[in-house]
């Protein structure tokens, strides 16, 4: 009978170390500032295909503007 209420000690044990590294896993991060914590949502963000393709055709290369552009501001 000893035997069985150790086996169930240990189980027991196990069980309460595993259920507690998963509340680790699952618990709340806190950032020190607002920057940090976007910081850490766009690393852990994709971004999609069809945002990425926007994004980049947007702040490809810029064509200089003509002088006479430059000289009336238009």
């Amino acid at each position: 009978m000893k035997r069985q209420s150790k086996l169930t000690s240990r189980q027991s044990e196990q069980q309460q170390q595993h259920s507690n590294q998963q509340a680790e896993q699952h618990a709340a991060l806190e950032f020190p500032t607002v920057e940090e914590m976007l910081r850490h949502d766009a690393r852990h963000t994709p971004v999609p295909p069809s945002i990425a393709h926007r994004l980049q055709e947007s702040i490809g290369p810029v064509q200089p503007r003509p002088w006479w552009r430059r000289l009336f501001g238009s």
